[in-house]
């Protein structure tokens, strides 16, 4: 009997602060209440995308760092979480080492695409939220995903982040994953009223094009407290506009995907 292999999209910058979790989880959650099953991976030490899914790091006895290290495979280190249709792989405070490890291991960049390999539930989207920097976590997530979704700030400095994260999809293309594309760039924390803010978004519209999700992710006090309390906005404040934005851009996101799937039938 054949399966459908999940889209597999990495939420990935090289920037802190600029909304990468809160995309990660949210969009992990409209996408599972859409009913798309959905798995978000928390590949951050920090460990904030379990946190604000009530699940902080240790809490659990397995997570994902167990997975990649090969100790447990992946079925066994997932948690369910609130929103129904929406698993969790978590981090875990052995996270921290995870990088260090890697170092001596074979096959070191694709321990992360061999764990999702052994999945035993099918699920229409894999969610990875990277560490906003380049080490072996990142490349391990760049290297199992079909695309790389691209959370952007309305500042400038941001967009420096944007620039560095390009060249790396690039050198991955080139060593450990010739199929990695640019699913897209949402824009977030974004505020209308100001003028960088207007200024961002044309400038990376204009460069980038259709690539530029039409949807934005308003700055809202709502969006930021929700972590605090280890929800997803959806249920945090569901009505908020932050809830509004995600549901549209996994709307966005599934119509992306239907027009040029990644995902194929195997035996």
């Amino acid at each position: 009997m054949s399966r459908v292999i999940p889209r597999v999209i990495a939420v990935s910058i090289q920037k802190c602060g600029v909304g990468k979790t809160t995309t990660a989880v949210n969009l992990a959650t409209a996408l599972a209440r859409a009913g798309h099953a959905t798995l978000i991976i928390d590949l951050d030490p920090q460990g904030n995308a379990s946190s604000g899914l009530g699940c902080p790091r240790d809490s659990v006895a397995f997570g994902i760092a167990d997975a990649i290290l090969g100790l447990e495979p992946l079925s066994r280190v997932l948690v369910p979480t609130a929103q129904s249709g929406l698993d969790l792989a978590p981090a875990t405070p052995s996270m921290v080492g995870v990088e260090v490890e890697l170092v001596n291991l074979p096959n070191r960049e694709q321990r992360l695409k061999l764990a999702l390999a052994g999945l035993e539930r099918a699920y229409a989207f894999v969610i990875l939220d990277c560490p906003p920097s380049l080490g072996m976590l990142t490349l391990n997530a760049l290297t199992a995903s079909d695309s790389v979704l691209v959370p952007l700030q309305a500042e400038y400095y941001a967009m420096e982040g944007l620039g560095e994260l390009v060249r790396t999809i690039t050198a991955v293309r080139r060593s450990t994953n010739p199929r990695l594309r640019r699913e897209g760039i949402v824009l977030t924390m974004h505020d209308g009223r100001t003028n960088l803010c207007r200024d961002v978004e044309a400038q990376a519209r204009a460069v980038f094009g259709q690539e530029v999700f039409k949807t934005i992710v308003p700055r809202t006090v709502r969006l930021a407290e929700a972590p605090s309390h280890g929800k997803s906005i959806f249920h945090y404040d569901p009505s908020s506009r932050g809830a509004q934005a995600y549901l549209a851009l996994a709307e966005e996101l599934v119509a992306r995907v239907a027009a040029a799937p990644a995902a194929q039938a195997v035996g």
